[in-house]
Parts: structure tokens; C-alpha cells; sequence
């Protein structure tokens, strides 16, 4: 671990003690995914590093006027409002787990505040586009072209815009995930949540195509995984993206905006659709209702949009 942290040899015993501790808790206890574990480790080590260059040895050194000077100066050298925010959560965590360890007497980050981000729509693609897309993807399957690869990846397109899930969560799908009878998905989410998402008939039609190929590239180490990488293991993830950026610059004048542009274009032409934000919410596996919110935003400007454009007396 240290050689992925900066001057971590140089820390006092007690932080790099803490530090190796609270990752073990995120990792077990909080079960976070690899990405928050990571982000919270860097923040931590930044923190750190900067109250030993200040001569602080332990936690409990560490004050509220000092996280707000370690956050200033960030700001200073340019660290972005967003980046600010997950610290400041980040260090919240950390200090909420180190009163109940002992660590600290008392919690100087309860008072700390997040910088406030602007405001801003997430970007996402339009029906027009998912249609380009699909039927792209459909076509290379008809042709053969690409081999059963060009069935998993259309069966992969239509699963993430069909559900909306996460393309973690698709690479994590097993065989007995999927309900052909009932037409859902059974997904594990972050901090291994689970939830049921339904999912429409040309979806569940190319996932069928993509079984019906998937042996010829399965091997003993496969299991059960419903996507396959060329050699036989689970999908990876990067591999997923790459599939999807693939597909999106096939299409023209559409964004490039990978996997988690068809997660945004779901919601989006959901609510669009009249669906209502609870169970928009649900189907998500968003555990804060304000996260789903902003996808009204997006249909609320692309109203007003078409409002200003079409309507006489706009």
C-alpha cells in the first residue's frame, strides 16, 4: 500500500496505522465498492500528509480549523468544488469511525461543510439516438461480421439502456439473474443491495440470441456469469465501456458519452414517458431520492426547450 500513497514513510505510526485500519473497515464493514475505497484513501492520505508537514502526529491533532485550512488550501492550487465535496464526506466518515474506535475524543469534521457544485444537467442521448444505436448493433448481428462477440454486445447495449443499471452491475449478472417469465433482472447494486428492475422484450430477445452463442466461448472458470469476455471469464468492466463507446461513435452527431450516458438516457425517457420518480428511483438503486431528481431537471429543459421552440407565442 505505500508505495501507491504519497510520503507515507514519512507519516507518524499512528496515522498510517489508522489509515491501513479505516481502509480494512470501508472494505469489510461499510463494504464499499474498489472506486470509493480508493477516492477515500487518497483524501485520507492527502489530509494526512498535510498535518504531518505541520508537525501533527495524532488524530486527535487534528482540529476543525485544520480541515479547513487543508481544504483551502486545495482550493488554492486549483482542486475542483467536486472533488472538495467528496473529501469533505470522506473525512466526515473517517472521523464518525475514529471517535467510535477511539481514535478521537471528539469529531472536528461534524461542523465541516461541503463547497456548494453547480448546478448541472447530466448530459444524455436522445430516442433518435438509442434507435441508430440499436438497430446498428442488431444489424452487425445479422451479418455475422463480428462473430457471437457482436451478440453479446448488442445484448449488452440493450440490457443497460433497458434497465438502466450500472455497467458494474451488468458484468456482475449471473444466469439465474434473468427472468425470462416475469421479464426482470435480479441485480446486486452498490454496498451489495439488491433489487429487482424489469426489463422490455427486445432486451430479453437479445439476451436470448446471446445464450443461445454463449457456450462457445465458455470455459470451466466462466460460472455462471451472463457476459463473457473472448477468452471465457466475466465481462470486465473496461471492457463493457470500450463496447459501449464503440457503439455510440458508430452513431452520428451523438454524444460519446459511454456506459452510464444509456443509465441517464433511461431515466430520462422514463420520466419523459410519465413514469413517476419513485419508481424511477427503485429501478436505479439510488438510495437518495435528490440523485434521481436532477433527471426531472433534464425533461423539464428539454420542454422548455421544445416549448420556446415550437410554440407561437413563446
Amino acid at each position: 500500500m505505500s508505495a501507491d500513497l504519497p510520503d507515507v514513510d514519512r507519516w507518524p505510526q499512528e496515522y498510517a496505522s489508522a489509515h491501513a485500519r479505516f481502509t480494512q473497515y470501508l472494505s469489510g464493514e461499510r463494504v464499499a465498492s474498489e472506486h470509493t475505497v480508493r477516492a477515500y484513501q487518497g483524501d485520507l492520505a492527502s489530509l494526512f500528509g498535510y498535518m504531518s508537514a505541520k508537525g501533527a502526529t495524532t488524530v486527535a491533532d487534528i482540529s476543525l480549523a485544520d480541515l479547513r485550512a487543508w481544504l483551502a488550501a486545495q482550493l488554492a492550487d486549483g482542486t475542483t468544488p467536486a472533488t472538495l465535496q467528496r473529501r469533505t464526506a470522506s473525512t466526515r466518515v473517517f472521523f464518525r469511525w475514529a471517535l467510535r474506535t477511539g481514535l478521537a475524543q471528539m469529531n472536528p469534521a461534524e461542523s465541516l461543510r461541503s463547497p456548494k457544485l453547480p448546478k448541472r444537467l447530466p448530459p444524455t442521448i436522445t430516442h433518435n439516438d438509442i434507435d441508430e444505436l440499436m438497430s446498428a448493433a442488431l444489424e452487425r448481428v445479422t451479418q455475422g461480421a463480428s462473430g457471437i462477440a457482436a451478440a453479446r454486445d448488442a445484448a449488452l447495449l440493450e440490457v443497460l439502456y433497458a434497465t438502466g443499471i450500472r455497467v458494474s452491475e451488468s458484468c456482475g449478472l449471473n444466469l439465474a439473474d434473468i427472468d425470462f417469465d416475469r421479464r426482470v433482472l435480479h441485480v446486486v447494486g452498490k454496498g451489495n443491495k439488491a433489487r429487482t428492475v424489469p426489463i422490455g422484450v427486445p432486451a430479453l430477445r437479445a439476451l436470448a440470441t446471446w445464450l443461445a452463442s454463449r457456450d462457445e466461448w465458455a470455459t470451466p472458470d466462466s460460472g455462471t456469469a451472463v457476459f463473457l469476455g473472448e477468452r471465457g471469464g466475466a465481462l470486465d468492466p473496461r471492457v463493457a465501456r470500450r463496447i459501449v463507446h464503440a457503439a455510440l461513435a458508430a452513431v452520428p452527431d451523438a454524444p460519446d458519452l459511454g456506459p452510464h450516458a444509456l443509465r441517464h438516457a433511461m431515466a430520462t425517457h422514463l420520466l419523459e414517458g410519465g413514469a413517476d420518480l419513485r419508481s424511477v428511483q427503485e429501478m436505479l438503486g439510488h438510495s437518495s431520492m435528490a440523485t434521481t431528481q436532477v433527471y426531472t431537471h433534464v425533461s423539464d429543459e428539454r420542454l422548455r426547450a421544445a416549448f420556446q421552440q415550437a410554440h407561437p407565442r413563446a
